[in-house]
């Protein structure tokens, strides 16, 4: 780190848990983040102040209208732009010292050569087909997995390493079957939800790097915002599980 950088991050390198060495170890960090809306917004933005080195951002979507009430790294001028275009514009303004890679298209050829790169991935997606795919080329790459889910008041955070022995992956908790994609459009959120649980998966996605607190592992996070509660469950191995079972 230069003298510039220990300006810029000299409010986390004061901190006993994260210092020089942990600062660096962010800088010297790849992390993969899966959609650029409510969730993947305020988590892009953070992550990028925070000093990741190098966060691959993937979207396939262009910013809509409807989109600006809590994507908040997308603007009004951004509209009709790519999603992961517009979102590195941003990042790179409030750090412009960091890589910024975007990917357009996300399918079973490229998802596993990206998530080889990653130290940490985080899932903001809104439908359980591309979680169950991110979730098991995790597990198979040995890589963690942030994963979070915003709907009306309502929200869900976890992390994942289902590769461990002791540890259950995504589909320890969801199984393929049964599960239907509610998403925003159809049942609606109000946007502070998005930043309050996009910002705690940024929070977790560093916590893994460094290696302190607690990461949330075994166990799903539950958010009423309505009601402003918070609960935690334990999540159990599904010895059975597809994925990362025996």
């Amino acid at each position: 780190m230069n003298d510039q950088d220990l300006l810029r991050y000299s409010r986390q390198i004061i901190l006993p848990e994260v210092g020089i060495e942990g600062q660096q170890a962010l800088l010297d960090s790849t992390m993969l983040l899966i959609g650029m809306g409510g969730l993947g917004s305020p988590s892009a933005m953070y992550l990028a102040a925070s000093g990741v080195g190098h966060l691959i951002i993937a979207d396939f979507d262009k910013v809509e209208l409807s989109n600006l009430q809590r994507q908040v790294i997308h603007h009004t001028d951004d509209i009709g732009k790519l999603k992961v275009d517009s979102a590195k514009a941003k990042m790179l303004s409030i750090n412009p010292d960091i890589k910024v890679t975007t990917v357009e298209v996300l399918n079973d050829d490229n998802l596993a050569d990206l998530i080889t790169l990653a130290d940490v991935v985080l899932d903001g997606t809104d439908n359980f087909d591309t979680r169950f795919k991110v979730n098991k080329v995790c597990v198979e790459q040995q890589t963690p997995l942030v994963s979070a889910a915003v709907i009306r008041f309502e929200g869900q955070l976890s992390v994942f390493k289902g590769y461990k022995a002791n540890q259950p992956c995504y589909q320890c908790l969801y199984s393929k079957e049964g599960n239907s994609d509610e998403n925003c459009t159809d049942n609606g959120i109000l946007a502070p939800v998005a930043g309050m649980l996009g910002t705690m998966q940024a929070l977790q996605a560093i916590k893994t790097i460094l290696n302190i607190g607690d990461q949330l592992l075994g166990k799903l996070m539950i958010v009423d915002a309505l009601d402003l509660t918070f609960r935690t469950i334990n999540i159990n191995k599904d010895e059975s599980c597809p994925v990362c079972g025996k």
